[in-house]
Parts: C-alpha cells; structure tokens; sequence
C-alpha cells in the first residue's frame, strides 16, 4: 500500500487508543489474518448491526483533548504521546487501505480540541470528504461530541449509518464524578434525544445510534444503569447499550480506584438483552441488596428459577413472549418453535433441538405435551458464555 510512513504511524498511536471505544461486536475470526501486523491494533473483523461481518478501522480525528475526565487516557495535562489526523489526510489514508482491502467500514471517533461544536465538524467533514470526494458507499459510524449542535447531528446522521455519543454514567451525579466539566442531560442525552427526534423527521433508512458507559468508576449501581439503558431504548430508540469496564489509567486521578469485574461487565450486558430484546422490565431482574446483579449466575437463568421451576411452561401452547423467558430459547428459536408447532405438537427434547433450541438449558423449565421432559442431572451447572464481543450476532440464551 502506497502511504506516508507518518500518516501511519499516527494511525498505529490512534487506532490503538480506540480501545476504549467498544462499537461494532468482533466477529469469531477476531482480527483479519490478511491485515499486517503495523495495522493489527486498528483493524478488526467485526459485525455490523445486520450481522455482516467486515473488516472495520476504528481510530480518533485526534488524541488530543481539552476536558479533564478522572478515568479518561486522553485526559487534558496527562503526559504522554498524543496525534491529530486532518479531515482529508485521514479521508485518504482510509480510502488508501480500502483499495487495498484492508478496510472495509470505519470508525472515527475523537478527543475534544477546540470545542465540541468544533471537533464534530471535523468528523463531518471527514465523512463527508469520503462520501463525496471518493463515493465511498461503505459503513461508516460517526461519534457525537458532547455539546455538537443540532444541526451537526442531522448532518453526520446524513452521513454515516450508525452514530453514537457516550453518556460515560447512568446519570447527572454519576456523571459528575467521572467528568466535572460534562453535563448529563444538557450535553450528552439531549443528543441522543436530537437523533431520535431527527430520525422520526426523516424518511427513508436512518443510521441507528449506541452509547457507552463506563462501569464501576463511579460508584453506580447496575440497577442504575440498566433504568437508563431501558430508558434509552423505550423512549430514543437505542439500538444498543455498551458497558466497558473501568480499567485505572495511570497519570489519572483515578488511577490507583481498582478495576471492574469482567464478570459484572458480562451480567450488565446479558440483562440489557433481556430488557432490549426478551421483553423483560428493570423490576423483574434479580437484583440483590446491594442493587447489583449476581455475578454467580446469568439474569434470565436466576428468574426462570424463581418463577418457571415450579411452574413450568408448555412449549406447545404458551405465547412468544413467554417462550423468549425459558432459558436455552433465543428471538430467533422461539420463531423456529412457533412456527414449528403449527406443523404438529412438539414432545422431546429433540424436537427443540432442531430448531436450534438449547434443549438442556429449556428442560428444567418447559413441559412437552403436558409432561416434564426426561433429563440427565449433571454434577455441576453449565452457563454458556455470550460475551460484549458476541453480542449482536448470537442469541443470549
């Protein structure tokens, strides 16, 4: 690939920085074998919303930043190797890897230099510097800045197929104690509001939008975090929730605060799926005293228990809504099953697992035909593991 040895050895210092960024879920294959090792940090095989799988660049217009977030690696005084891509400088290093076939979709985040408002024009103007000096027609995810104006909004949402803007907390005093110079609704939601609202005005295909929040930096409560991600997908049309958990930053003031739970992180993001996408409420998890969920076991596991063990649920008979709260059965295998039961009664395990039903995980908590199918116990529980990374292209079972 033809390319100034500079231009990439900023994207080698802002790709890798784009790991605090999560967007677009990895895909099985991780990172593309065929991307050279100079790139691997940039460069990700990952699933788009409709669950194609492309090879994604993720990087920042610029490293550089003015607000002094506590948790945040970019942080304004923090010391160390910061870079800034002009708009068409980074349109044309892109374009270059695209030819090359390096890249198929990309995306660009940023520090804040020299003003939200400021920064988001620089992020339109690269996309739009893509879209219309190079007809690039691929995947492009844009972020909002905190304090981009509306009219920003609707011109990356023109541009790009999904955007996003990080609310970091679950709400104002959350929020405070991460970022003292943010404002929880007047700088981030209300953005996330614009896009809904812009979408409703629009016609045709609108981008779908995300956020981030960062777990456990601040002393939220998961209960609190998933009343706003149910918030966020009920009331401005959310497509997804990410949670990334707090990792201390050395040279932040919270640098020395110990880091989050991979396994709290990996509970928050199965309950959102079941607010998001199995019709549950934020009362009906599990929650324990503490407002936190169990991390010894999986959400829709622990009210299946409570609610289905004694009172199992007839898979021939009972509505969609309540086969998708019988564990080992995902959106997409209680279709299978509705679909299949119209052909003829469903009596074993077997039957399910045709329909790609994880039969095992459903038996405890199912009848077939008016009788308990017949199970061996196991010595001990087995969860399957669904990851941030899986998300979105595999059922939460």
């Amino acid at each position: 690939m033809n390319g100034s040895s500079d231009a990439l050895g900023k994207l080698r210092l802002l790709g890798a920085a784009t790991c605090y960024e999560p967007a677009e879920e990895a895909g099985e294959g991780g990172r593309p074998g065929h991307v050279p090792a100079e790139l691997a940090e940039c460069v990700y095989r990952a699933a788009m919303p409709n669950g194609r799988r492309i090879d994604l660049l993720k990087t920042l217009l610029t490293s550089a930043c003015e607000r002094d977030c506590y948790y945040c690696p970019f942080r304004a005084g923090r010391d160390f190797r910061r870079a800034t891509f002009a708009p068409d400088e980074l349109a044309g290093l892109f374009m270059r890897l695209h030819q090359a076939r390096l890249a198929e979709g990309i995306f660009l985040s940023s520090g804040l230099a020299g003003g939200g408002p400021d920064t988001q024009e620089r992020l339109i103007a690269t996309a739009r510097i893509l879209r219309q000096r190079y007809q690039f027609r691929g995947y492009i995810h844009l972020k909002i800045m905190p304090g981009a104006e509306r009219d920003q909004v609707a011109a990356a949402m023109a541009l790009a197929d999904r955007v996003s803007i990080n609310l970091e907390a679950p709400n104002d005093e959350r929020l405070a104690a991460l970022a003292p110079h943010k404002v929880f609704s007047a700088d981030l939601l209300q953005r996330l509001r614009w896009i809904d609202e812009l979408r409703r005005e629009s016609y045709g295909r609108q981008p779908s939008s995300t956020t981030q929040f960062v777990v456990g930096a601040a002393g939220e409560s998961d209960l609190e975090l998933l009343t706003t991600t149910a918030y966020l997908h009920r009331r401005v049309g959310l497509a997804r929730a990410y949670f990334s958990r707090f990792r201390p930053v050395p040279g932040t003031p919270l640098e020395n605060q110990p880091p989050s739970s991979p396994q709290r992180e990996h509970r928050l993001y199965q309950a959102s799926f079941l607010l998001r996408d199995y019709g549950f409420a934020v009362e009906e998890l599990p929650f324990c005293a503490d407002r936190n969920l169990p991390l010894d076991v999986d959400p829709k596991l622990a009210w299946a228990r409570q609610h289905l063990a004694q009172e199992p649920v007839e898979v021939n008979r009972a509505e969609l809504e309540m086969l998708l709260r019988v564990p080992g059965i995902g959106p997409k295998g209680a279709q299978r099953l509705l679909a299949a039961r119209r052909q003829g009664t469903l009596r074993e395990l077997g039957d399910l697992r045709r329909l790609g039903i994880v039969a095992e995980r459903a038996a405890p908590y199912i009848l077939l035909d008016g009788h308990p199918p017949p199970r061996q116990l196991t010595l001990w529980p087995v969860e399957k593991r669904f990851t941030a990374e899986d998300a979105g292209v595999a059922e939460l079972l």
